[in-house]
């Protein structure tokens, strides 16, 4: 067990009045003990209690996790896991179970009245993962580098003819030769008015002159995400595109400037929100500013206008202002950022002035 991130987690589930919490989430498990493992449909689940004891239960099935975890249950396929689960529990006191858990588990164990009552407890976990140790922002640092790389690539596959999905399609061979694992989520490739859509996923649309390029992309490197987006031009923007393109990056630009320890997620969003509603975009920049990014790319705690906590250092998220007009045109710029002492270091080093490619 890592005792510095537990020890996060236990001073959470105190602050929030819990003396007990079942996580079931394999990546918060895997944040607290090292060992990671993906059960599917069988339980998996790790108990903390603020008196020190941590226990383990896992499917036989599963590998070895005797040297992750001081006290590890293990069961069988044919075993029910849940009278497991509730000799360990505290039946005088609430549970704190965490989001993730499936009914199919949490049912039988209120059935089983395995705690006195059961309260969501996901905050104790999430909090600590909020905030990273200098370890895991090294490995962000190097996720991100390992990111402008790979959008250099992609830039240079723009050419006419080329399909959204030719491009998609070669990226992970990429990452795996920069040194990463994998995706940290489906890439985004759109041309054209697919921009628009904050969303689409890469077909067969051909490169015309004319178009936006649109590449929001990430990888999976030593278990931490990145995450990034920029948007290009194939072929000389017309005024109308430029105008977009230039509103968007003030908007990203300014956002990240005031990022500092104290400033809340909502004052961040609404700075970038302003500029775009200010030249008239408001409505067409529809989703929250950015979320919060780690062990996946998308984790509690997101940049929003209902988000009214100050930001931490340490804190890693993303800043993603974008205008997706129907039919028309779509721009979206993100970078990530951690916070620091006295500000944030931007982890994304690729530029972000208009690029015509092509």
């Amino acid at each position: 067990m890592n005792e510095d991130k537990v020890s996060s987690v236990l001073k959470n589930m105190e602050k929030g009045g819990i003396d007990q919490l079942l996580v079931s989430d394999p990546m918060s498990i895997f944040y607290l003990s090292g060992y990671y493992t993906q059960p599917y449909e069988r339980f998996f689940a790790l108990y903390l209690s603020t008196d020190g004891r941590a226990v383990l239960f896992a499917n036989r099935l599963f590998p070895d996790a005797s040297g992750f975890c001081p006290d590890v249950r293990v069961f069988d396929d044919t075993d029910d896991p849940v009278p497991l689960v509730a000799e360990v529990c505290d039946a005088a006191k609430p549970l704190g179970v965490d989001k993730t858990l499936a009914a199919r588990w949490l049912v039988p164990l209120q059935q089983k009245k395995a705690a006195s009552s059961f309260v969501l407890g996901s905050f104790a976990v999430d909090d600590a993962r909020s905030v990273k140790t200098p370890q895991e922002q090294e490995l962000m640092r190097q996720a991100s580098r390992t990111n402008d790389k790979a959008m250099e690539w992609l830039a240079a596959q723009v050419h006419d003819g080329v399909t959204e999905e030719e491009i998609a399609g070669g990226l992970l061979d990429v990452y795996k030769s920069l040194g990463a694992q994998d995706h940290s989520f489906t890439p985004i490739v759109s041309f054209g008015a697919n921009a628009a859509d904050p969303h689409h996923s890469p077909d067969g649309t051909v490169l015309k002159r004319g178009d936006v390029v649109l590449f929001d992309v990430g990888c999976r490197q030593d278990a931490y995400c990145s995450d990034m987006t920029r948007s290009f031009f194939f072929g000389e923007p017309s005024e109308h595109q430029r105008a977009v393109y230039e509103c968007v990056r003030r908007a990203n630009e300014a956002a990240e400037a005031i990022v500092r320890p104290g400033v809340t997620f909502a004052e961040i969003d609404r700075t970038a929100r302003k500029i775009i509603e200010d030249a008239g975009w408001g409505p067409y920049f529809n989703h929250r500013l950015g979320h919060q990014i780690g062990l996946e790319d998308h984790e509690p705690g997101d940049v929003s206008s209902t988000h009214d906590e100050p930001v931490k250092p340490g804190q890693c998220f993303s800043i993603e202002p974008g205008i997706y007009l129907p039919g028309d045109v779509g721009v979206r710029i993100e970078d990530l950022v951690i916070v620091t002492e006295d500000g944030c270091e931007v982890l994304n080093s690729y530029p972000k002035e208009l690029t015509v490619l092509g």
